[in-house]
């Protein structure tokens, strides 16, 4: 019956009051909606305010969580940024350990090379040595020991020839073993390059996982950065709402005083009788049809109740003193303000509610002289036909 619109109502506000209706009858929405007293509204609206600051705080708390996800979560990218540095720089000094190494092999393999080719040197020169002193067999040394001054003379030639010998001997043996030392080498410096290049391996997968880490972490910032975004927006529609709230709910209160002190000066002041009323040329058509938008899922009593209620209105000092005048008052009948009531006016009501407003307009009332209805609570005692109760 009487409601105040705010025309502030928001998706946050539309939800929940969705919510709250969500148990009626779908035949039943317009009317349990339409007939709120102030008091009723004063409670809803609190009570959403208070569900709203709830949902503002549990927004607030999810946004400084959000803040901490993002903190730890630089942090560790900070981290991650310092270990691929490091990785990085390992590698660095890896691929410089591994050229060093290439170039001490190439340096060994150009020694092997070389020893190898003193070494064939060697050998032929010994091998032209023997040849000289050994082709003739034992006519070399009888040669010898002719050809010598004394037999003193004769050991110091055939040890001056041993000499020679053990010096190839020697100088070969030697040649063997700077070349095995430099196969040695070789093998230790390929050995040591093996190792080297799967420690830059080992080193650049770990640059991959950590690159890899580095760019989720990013993805991971920016997407907690949208969701502080999101909830900083949510915390700001829900003080935008909050303060809306506040507005409709220092509204309602005064509404409610007014209604209050409506109810106390219409007490006091004097009603006329239902034989002092005269009616407009529409008005049969106008209080039929607002029955229709208040009470057409209501048993015939309370339509005609409903009726009863606004005639009493206009016997009421305390209201205008017309039909039309009541109907149309600011804020008092819902489906004026949602534009129901006129497009019932175009289409017509049916016959039960011109007969209950037929009734109400020769003074009918089963509800005595009640100016309020609204849906059966209660905290609310009065006259109850059907979903209504009347006080």
């Amino acid at each position: 019956m009487f409601r105040h619109f705010s025309g502030k109502h928001n998706i946050i506000s539309f939800i929940l009051c969705t919510a709250i209706l969500s148990g009626v009858l779908p035949g039943r929405i317009s009317a349990y909606a339409s007939v709120d007293t102030t008091s009723q509204k004063i409670k809803d609206a609190e009570n959403l305010k208070r569900e709203t600051e709830e949902m503002k705080e549990a927004t607030e708390q999810k946004k400084e969580g959000l803040k901490d996800q993002k903190e730890e979560l630089v942090t560790y990218l900070g981290e991650l940024n310092d270990s691929l540095t490091e990785i990085t720089e390992n590698i660095g000094k890896i691929e410089e350990k591994i050229s060093v190494k290439q170039e001490e092999i190439n340096v060994a393999e150009a020694d092997l090379e070389e020893a190898l080719e003193e070494e064939r040197a060697q050998y032929e020169l010994m091998k032209k040595r023997i040849k000289f002193m050994y082709e003739r067999g034992d006519k070399s040394l009888i040669s010898t020991f002719f050809s010598s001054r004394s037999y003193s003379d004769f050991l110091n030639k055939a040890d001056y020839i041993d000499r020679i010998e053990d010096y190839d001997k020697k100088m070969y043996d030697n040649l063997i073993q700077i070349r095995s030392g430099i196969e040695e080498k070789e093998e230790v410096l390929r050995a040591e390059e093996e190792q080297l290049q799967s420690l830059k391996k080992q080193a650049q997968t770990e640059e991959l996982r950590v690159s890899s880490l580095v760019t989720s972490t990013n993805g991971s910032i920016a997407q907690t950065d949208g969701q502080i975004s999101a909830a900083e927006l949510e915390t700001a529609a829900y003080e935008a709402e909050l303060k809306a709230q506040e507005e409709n709910l220092a509204a309602l209160k005064k509404q409610l005083a007014e209604e209050q002190a409506m109810t106390a000066k219409a007490a006091k002041m004097s009603w006329r009788n239902i034989s002092e009323i005269s009616y407009q040329e529409g008005d049969r058509d106008l209080l039929a049809c607002l029955i229709y938008c208040e009470a057409g899922n209501q048993p015939y009593t309370g339509k005609v109740a409903v009726g009863a209620v606004v005639i009493n209105r206009v016997r009421s000092a305390a209201y205008p003193n017309t039909l039309s005048g009541v109907i149309y008052q600011s804020r008092q009948f819902s489906p004026v303000g949602s534009g129901r009531l006129a497009t019932r006016l175009a289409l017509g009501a049916p016959s039960a509610c011109y007969q209950a407003a037929d009734e109400a307009m020769s003074g009918a009332t089963p509800v005595g002289n009640c100016l309020y209805f609204r849906t059966v609570i209660p905290e609310i005692n009065g006259t109850i036909i059907g979903d209504h109760v009347f006080y």
